[in-house]
């Protein structure tokens, strides 16, 4: 079946996510003033990331809402009983930061343009639509994709089958006719390829292994992958 859409993840895929992250809170650190006087900025930073990832799983199971995720990620960072206000005016305190970052990776314009004339383009991404949606639109890309589904919306988020199939379904085309590029192997690759859709991870760190998915490692080869050629991960069905 011939891929007849791509279909993105956005952050440290498309947008430069860790790099913008970091310099914020960096910059919202220096501001605000260390949560724990005793930590490095290197180490708060990482603190900071492992506690994403630890609420945006509670959100993932259903344990919390977008926003509940969000205010319990600062009042596990700052170590406070911090009300909702106040939760809330840190974190946008830190967007206002993280914002001044924002940037495409290098490779990420050219991928889309190239790529536009003949496949169709949407993005399915593990945030909510307010904050994907404006960050596409400051970043000047937002006209390249039909669609923009995002699982706070959804009610579901990669790597379930339903999350994939729901944008297959916006899209009006069969899994077997999309192509999903994600920067994650078992989120984003992995998980759209048990989806049924052709998955394809992007390993811009380089770190190589799992054999069994479909590799890049800059956005310049994914169209020899939509050709079939399997040069740049495991052999594939793509055509």
């Amino acid at each position: 079946m011939a891929i007849r859409a791509v279909l993105w993840d956005i952050d440290d895929t498309l947008f430069d996510y860790t790099t913008a992250d970091r310099a914020g809170m960096q910059r919202h650190l220096a501001v605000e003033g260390m949560a724990d006087p005793g930590e490095t900025v290197d180490q708060a930073l990482g603190r900071w990331r492992e506690i994403t990832d630890a609420q945006w799983l509670r959100f993932a199971a259903g344990e919390t809402d977008f926003l509940g995720q969000r205010r319990d990620r600062v009042r596990v960072f700052v170590g406070g009983a911090l009300s909702d206000g106040e939760a809330d005016a840190w974190f946008d305190r830190y967007i206002t930061h993280y914002e001044a970052a924002w940037s495409l990776f290098p490779d990420s314009l050219a991928a889309l343009d190239l790529l536009a004339a003949d496949y169709r383009q949407a993005v399915l991404s593990n945030a909510s639509i307010i904050n994907q949606d404006r960050k596409l639109r400051v970043l000047g890309v937002r006209d390249h994709f039909e669609a923009v589904l995002c699982a706070a919306e959804l009610g579901v988020s990669k790597p379930d089958p339903a999350a994939f199939h729901a944008a297959c379904d916006a899209l009006a085309l069969e899994p077997g006719e999309v192509m999903y590029v994600g920067n994650e192997p078992d989120i984003d690759a992995g998980g759209a390829t048990a989806a049924g859709l052709a998955g394809v991870w992007l390993d811009r760190g380089r770190l190589g292994g799992r054999p069994e998915l479909v590799r890049i490692t800059d956005l310049g080869q994914l169209p020899a992958v939509l050709r079939g050629d399997t040069r740049f991960g495991a052999p594939s069905a793509i055509g």
